[in-house]
């Protein structure tokens, strides 16, 4: 088309006077949308095409970023009622530094190494913890302290900047049956926003654009709690019911993990907060594959990435091969 041409034309005259193009917001929009659409490792893309993209390509300074991530954060929570957003700041240019989210995710909780080599809290942030202590950050000691965000505008050094804990919406967890497990004093937040990837759209590159959907339960409940380097709460609660943790062949990790997993989409259900099941979520992706073979002829898919890590081959992903 006409339109097209001088698009393309536009786009070759920015790129020879400065090294560089930008896109209109139609295309950021469209271009975000296809990113997810396209990420592989994604099990809840059926939802590629409701994706609110907060355009924050004027922003220059970190405190302009943390302005946008708090409203960010307000938007995807939505007091409970998630809805999936990204939001995108300045791209990469020539001959000058990056925005970047120190972060992996806009909310995540603290690592406390311990004298003995331990970890209080969460190990996976054990990393960034000391950078924002560094950073002139007053830890606390708890479990589950919400980390501040280290943010960066173009060689500048990073800057530290704490959420309002009444953006940050958390759910505590117990069991629907097991009336001990809320002793435990376990918790998770409700909104998993990545913010370490890279958006890339039409050859320019975003290095901070964090995005949000919302949780599949297994990512709590068996990795985020059970995994070995992470919380590692296994033994402790299939101790807690009675189980024989002395053999295998009892299956406690079995039993335990999906007691566990059960806590936290009931914790979830019961504080109105949006989460799906592992079993939703798979039956979901393969309406969202025979979607995709119909209006593209495929769609890319991480087979370690999009089998859940409990009941793999009771989900329907497990049989399907996926390139």
């Amino acid at each position: 088309s006409q339109a097209h041409e001088e698009g393309l034309q536009e786009v070759e005259a920015e790129v020879a006077s400065t090294g560089t193009y930008h896109l209109r917001e139609s295309e950021l929009v469209f271009g975000a949308k296809q990113a997810w659409r396209n990420a592989p490792r994604c099990v809840g893309r059926i939802q590629w095409g409701k994706l609110q993209v907060f355009d924050a390509r004027d922003c220059s300074l970190a405190q302009e970023m943390f302005t946008y991530i708090c409203n960010h954060i307000k938007y995807a929570t939505n007091r409970g009622n998630l809805r999936s957003a990204i939001t995108v700041f300045p791209q990469r240019a020539p001959g000058r530094g990056d925005f970047r989210i120190w972060n992996t995710q806009l909310v995540r909780y603290a690592g406390y190494r311990q004298q003995d080599g331990s970890v209080r809290g969460d190990p996976a942030n054990v990393e960034i913890t000391e950078l924002c202590i560094q950073h002139g950050w007053s830890p606390g000691n708890g479990r589950f302290d919400v980390l501040p965000l280290l943010l960066q505008a173009p060689d500048e050094a990073p800057e530290l900047f704490v959420l309002p804990p009444e953006l940050v919406l958390e759910v505590p967890l117990e069991h629907p049956t097991l009336e001990w497990f809320a002793a435990l004093g376990l918790r998770w937040y409700a909104l998993p926003a990545v913010s370490n990837m890279l958006l890339e759209i039409g050859g320019l590159e975003f290095p901070a654009a964090p995005f949000s959907g919302w949780y599949m339960s297994t990512e709590i409940g068996t990795r985020n709690l059970c995994d070995p380097h992470r919380y590692n709460i296994l033994e402790d609660v299939a101790v807690c019911m009675d189980l024989d943790t002395r053999t295998t062949s009892s299956l406690w990790k079995d039993k335990a993990a999906v007691e566990i997993n059960l806590a936290v989409l009931h914790s979830f259900q019961l504080a109105k907060v949006t989460i799906v099941d592992h079993h939703a979520a798979t039956v979901s992706f393969m309406k969202h594959l025979e979607n995709e073979q119909k209006a593209r002829g495929g769609c890319p898919a991480d087979w370690a990435w999009i089998v859940p890590p409990i009941s793999g081959s009771l989900t329907p992903v497990f049989h399907q091969e996926m390139v």
